[in-house]
């Protein structure tokens, strides 16, 4: 069943007594009052202790609460399971430093947290859910037998907010339209948001959207910090209908802003300090694949390197590596651009490669210190703009 079909029961309601429980120790939680919440609980508390068992004790308070309840998480919690988000429920914990959730030495999980959809092989996605105010820490050091993505998405609506993200060796965020099983969506994964969060040390991309079809589109990434990623600071296979604004990247391997498949997108107002400062190839401080049949916006962004240009790299601060198909729109403003001197890189490259054409407006951005501020490639028209 799709999320599309599912509804919350009309027994949760703001006439019901909030039931405040702790979940029973399972090898290291705390004891509580009950093995678990009764069926008209509003909020379940788990305690952590950092100990064996902690994961399992979280897992089995999610499973047993009713929909609309909020999980509460308190304290450190040892984890050696992957977390399995149930939809239709909030997840919070007491504050960033209040409660943090570790992977354990050796437990190599595929993801520390997930969506049930993703967890079960569900061909729907899954039901709303929000995460907020914890640390996630992946312990990578601990965990070098697997490339631990963080939180794992799979549900639509979905919103996460307040969180540290930190050291995990695959992705710090990702959103997938595949299950762990690698089965893709039969349906679509839209509308949800990823606000307001810390995410360093990815040994890939500190946000990463994974689409294989055509399903997850029309979110919001905003003002979330983004540092010291293996490969791209935020890295989005399908950026149709999404608002990519007021994000802070730096200390990044790869490209810090990679976005394909642009469709009705906006990327605005980010700041981006520094990128390509791993290994040797070409890298974009604003990196964009365009589709036809819309148009997209990117303005306002400052895009530096103030780590300077590695020999042997080509650095395009603000590019457009291709059109997919058809001929794309996009409109460039406002943005400030500037490299140290002596830098090799282009402050503006615009080609639409084998793709039909680009139609682009390009006014206003501030390029300076740079080899060449701007450079037009393939069936590239300008446009004055109005």
């Amino acid at each position: 069943m799709t999320a599309w079909a599912r509804r919350r029961p009309a027994a949760i309601a703001a006439a019901v007594v909030t039931a405040v429980v702790t979940a029973v120790a399972l090898g290291g939680c705390a004891s509580g009052t009950s093995a678990g919440p009764p069926a008209d609980a509003a909020s379940v508390v788990v305690r952590c202790a950092n100990a064996v068992g902690d994961a399992a004790s979280i897992n089995e308070a999610i499973a047993r609460s009713p929909e609309g309840a909020e999980i509460v998480l308190s304290g450190t919690c040892a984890l050696s399971e992957t977390i399995t988000l149930r939809g239709d429920r909030a997840y919070r914990g007491e504050s960033r430093t209040g409660t943090v959730l570790r992977q354990s030495d050796g437990a190599d999980l595929p993801a520390l947290l997930a969506s049930d959809s993703w967890v079960d092989d569900d061909r729907g996605t899954g039901p709303p859910f929000t995460v907020r105010d914890m640390t996630l820490d992946g312990n990578r050091a601990g965990n070098t037998g697997s490339a631990t993505d963080g939180l794992v998405i799979r549900s639509w609506k979905t919103s996460v907010e307040g969180l540290d993200v930190e050291a995990f060796g695959g992705s710090g965020i990702r959103v997938t339209d595949r299950s762990a099983d690698g089965n893709a969506l039969d349906s679509t994964q839209v509308n949800g948001r990823i606000v307001g969060n810390v995410i360093t040390g990815s040994g890939r991309h500190g946000v990463q959207v994974d689409d294989s079809g055509n399903g997850v589109t029309d979110w919001q990434l905003a003002d979330n910090w983004i540092a010291d990623s293996g490969l791209d600071g935020v890295h989005v296979d399908n950026s149709a209908g999404w608002m990519i604004n007021r994000n802070h990247v730096y200390g990044v391997g790869n490209n810090a802003i990679w976005a394909d498949r642009l469709y009705g997108t906006t990327i605005s107002d980010n700041y981006v300090e520094g990128f390509g400062e791993i290994g040797t190839g070409i890298w974009y401080g604003i990196g964009l694949q365009v589709n036809g049949g819309a148009a997209s916006t990117v303005a306002n962004n400052r895009v530096f390197a103030l780590e300077g240009e590695r020999e042997g790299s080509t650095y395009r601060y603000i590019g457009v590596a291709r059109v997919n198909y058809g001929v794309g729109v996009l409109a460039v403003s406002g943005n400030t651009v500037r490299g140290i001197p002596g830098a090799r890189g282009v402050g503006l490259y615009y080609s639409a490669g084998e793709g039909g054409g680009l139609d682009l407006t390009s006014v206003g951005n501030a390029v300076t210190d740079l080899a060449a501020p701007r450079i037009l490639e393939r069936n590239v028209t300008m446009s004055p703009g109005f």
